[in-house]
């Protein structure tokens, strides 16, 4: 089979490898249809190289079952279907107590064993979640980034009626626009420096929009949504972002951090004492499991996705051939064009 390979940062190989092969009585092999680039694989890309040199890596994937283990008895093969690419040891106290995402010994297929960015992927059947009929394999690809951010969510206290600021319109700032609506917020308040992010979050349901490279962001804040800010959202993981983050809500609001940050965090006194004087609830948010396994993430996202309140067609902007891959991660990083969410599809 065909797939692409990471030796070493802005090293990416398109390169036949050797079919997966069922080990286990409970494993599946799924010949993939869809899966997506993740901020993480293009820093790995760029900045980290893998975790095993040679590794096939990517893990948002859908497609449809190709083999399965003689243990395997609510799989077929033919099934349509997505899956969570986490895996957990099962054995840590975090896992006994069914917070999976804190499992000591957590990894994502792509790292130490091979991933999605191939024809064909072999997972554990119980990761495996069949897909409604009406979800095409494109906005399937897209279930574990939507857990992700889902998983977030849910620790919050939003409620029906309440004022979520995002910042940061990538992919997972549009989702969580989708999942400020779901949750009942009743206006959206998206923030970033690109205008044309900021047009595809209007597409998805803010209600406001603002670029913070041409505004004082804190002081248009305190002039317009003063003590209304609820919630806010940050999904980027930009140094630049994290400070001015916690001036935003109102006193005893909540920040739901999703991004992750690749250089160290700087905070001013006045921002750090926002924390302290207006108690604010912090929520840091890690992958996307939860008791049963993989949890209602998961399900509740494929569920909304068939309702169509989980859209991602304005959010992929190029569907490629997986053969372009090498081609497509280094367009990513020289950042000289629009480029949002990349989907590839192997032939």
């Amino acid at each position: 089979m065909k797939a692409l390979n990471l030796y070493h940062t802005n090293d990416l190989r398109y390169e036949e490898c050797e079919m997966p092969v069922l080990e286990s009585d409970n494993e599946v092999i799924i010949e993939v249809k869809a899966t997506g680039i993740c901020g993480s694989d293009t820093s790995r890309y760029s900045k980290l190289g893998p975790y095993i040199k040679g590794m096939t890596f990517g893990h948002e994937f859908s497609g449809v079952i190709f083999q399965v283990g003689q243990g395997v008895s609510d799989l077929a093969v033919g099934d349509r279907v997505t899956a969570c690419p986490t895996i957990v040891c099962g054995q840590c106290d975090y896992c006994k107590q069914g917070a999976y995402s804190r499992c000591k010994n957590l990894y994502v297929i792509g790292s130490y064993i091979p991933g999605s960015f191939a024809q064909y992927v072999k997972v554990p059947a119980s990761h495996v979640l069949k897909i409604p009929d009406n979800v095409d394999f494109q906005t399937a690809a897209m279930v574990e980034p939507s857990a992700v951010v889902a998983h977030g969510f849910y620790k919050t206290h939003l409620k029906p009626g309440m004022t979520v600021a995002v910042i940061g319109t990538g992919s997972i700032g549009l989702l969580a626009i989708q999942w400020a609506k779901i949750f009942g917020a009743i206006q959206i308040i998206a923030i970033d420096i690109d205008d044309n992010k900021l047009e595809v979050a209007k597409k998805v349901g803010a209600d406001i929009v603002i670029n913070s490279a041409k505004v004082d962001l804190e002081e248009m804040i305190q002039q317009n949504f003063a003590d209304k800010i609820d919630l806010a959202v940050e999904s980027s993981g930009a140094k630049a972002v994290i400070g001015p983050i916690l001036t935003l809500p109102k006193k005893g609001g909540e920040v739901l951090f999703l991004g992750i940050p690749y250089a160290d965090i700087d905070l001013s006194r006045t921002q750090f004492e926002k924390i302290l004087r207006n108690e604010l609830n912090l929520h840091g948010s890690w992958n996307a499991l939860s008791a049963v396994f993989p949890g209602k993430e998961w399900t509740s996202t494929l569920y909304y996705m068939s309702k169509g309140a989980i859209r991602v067609d304005s959010i992929v902007s190029h569907y490629v051939p997986l053969s372009k891959g090498p081609e497509m991660f280094n367009r990513i990083i020289q950042r000289k064009e629009n480029i949002s969410k990349v989907i590839f599809y192997p032939e």
